[in-house]
């Protein structure tokens, strides 16, 4: 055959098991910058005819991250002289350190989504940072602790109440893959006010917790209300909170109530994952770029976060009408431009999480988690 590529002398040589293993050895893993074999994060190598096959641990459901895996690993058992790579990919993401007296122990992560200011689209940012998890293979729930204005029913379509399998427990309602509990779902009208003082408030979101049989979640989203009371403070204090994603508009009308957000986390000891800025542009039927709330909002809040900007969504009709059809764009539209900004939004958390989990065991391993998640990426 002559002189040609790794994989056309693949054809007449298959390498070794060590020889594959030792070319993987030096690969470093995109996201934690260290060797994966170290890592732990590829097992199960094996060589047959010049073809390797692996497993390989994804801690966050990335895309752009999984390709960056692969495309290392490709190139690695490419040049030990290998012909084609299987990779079988598992989704173990790393979970909270949780206590004997934790509500939801099966939950991996808890992610307030907050923002400290009304009609910033924070419900619609949880719905569909929840929905683009679920999509890239993770197992999510949404929690919706706006007790006096739920939205959760409204944005996903879901009009039925909880069920009870065993009397004690209740059973989330599902919709869209997701695991779903709002005080919306156990009121007989939806348009009736709940009018309950903060012993009450405070009494529903245990239950919510503590009650609801959540299972086992990679992560739970929760949708917090505005403002910096009753909800966040009790929240903070039942549960171990992985992080905070703060929503905010670009205008300085709402960067105000945002910045006492982002001061509460601060005393709370509540870790800032990232900052969404919502509504960041329009774009009107001529393609004319307009920026209806001003710019540099975001940036402004993730700068007094010390947390990065996840990213900008914006101001598009759909987004709207879908979330009150009950179809979140990035169910209905995924392929839009807020859809792609949203799954963009939620990998960038999702990988910050695992960074975050890293890191707090010194760096040196990725932290365990209860045995891993077959990844279906929903397309």
């Amino acid at each position: 055959m002559g002189v040609g590529s790794p994989y056309e002398r693949a054809s007449v040589t298959s390498p070794r098991q060590d020889e594959v293993v030792a070319a993987i050895q030096s690969v470093v893993d995109p996201l934690f910058g260290k060797p994966m074999l170290a890592l732990g994060l590829v097992s199960g190598v094996q060589v047959s005819d010049g073809r390797v096959s692996l497993r390989f641990r994804l801690c966050a459901p990335s895309e752009p991250y999984k390709r960056d895996v692969e495309a290392a690993l490709r190139a690695a058992v490419a040049r030990a002289g290998a012909s084609e790579l299987a990779i079988d990919w598992d989704l173990q993401v790393p979970t909270r350190d949780t206590t004997g007296e934790d509500p939801a122990p099966g939950v991996r992560n808890v992610v307030l989504v907050m923002s400290g200011k009304g009609g910033v689209g924070k419900s619609t940012c949880a719905v569909n940072l929840a929905m683009a998890l679920a999509r890239a293979g993770a197992k999510v729930g949404l929690l919706d602790a706006d007790i006096y204005g739920p939205s959760i029913p409204t944005m996903l379509g879901v009009n039925e109440h909880p069920q009870s399998k065993d009397g004690v427990s209740i059973s989330p309602v599902e919709r869209f893959g997701l695991k779903l509990m709002s005080i919306g779902f156990l009121l007989d009208d939806p348009k009736s006010a709940v009018v309950w003082r903060g012993p009450m408030l405070h009494g529903a979101l245990g239950q919510f917790l503590k009650d609801v049989d959540w299972g086992k979640l990679d992560y739970l989203l929760v949708d917090l209300p505005p403002g910096t009371g009753d909800v966040a403070l009790s929240l903070a204090q039942r549960i171990r909170v992985t992080g905070v994603v703060m929503v905010t508009t670009p205008q300085e009308v709402a960067l105000q109530d945002v910045y006492k957000a982002v001061s509460m986390c601060k005393k709370l000891n509540l870790k800032i994952l990232g900052v969404v800025e919502n509504m960041s542009w329009f774009i009107d039927s001529a393609g004319v770029r307009h920026e209806l709330f001003g710019r540099g909002g975001g940036a402004k809040i993730a700068e007094a976060s010390d947390a990065p900007l996840l990213g900008q969504i914006p101001l598009e009709p759909t987004v709207r009408e879908r979330g009150d059809e009950g179809t979140p764009i990035v169910h209905a539209a995924p392929g839009s431009t807020a859809g792609v900004a949203f799954a963009e939004i939620a990998e960038a958390v999702a990988t910050t999480i695992a960074l975050l989990h890293f890191e707090r065991t010194g760096g040196t391993k990725v932290p365990d988690a209860e045995g891993p998640t077959r990844l279906k990426i929903v397309r």
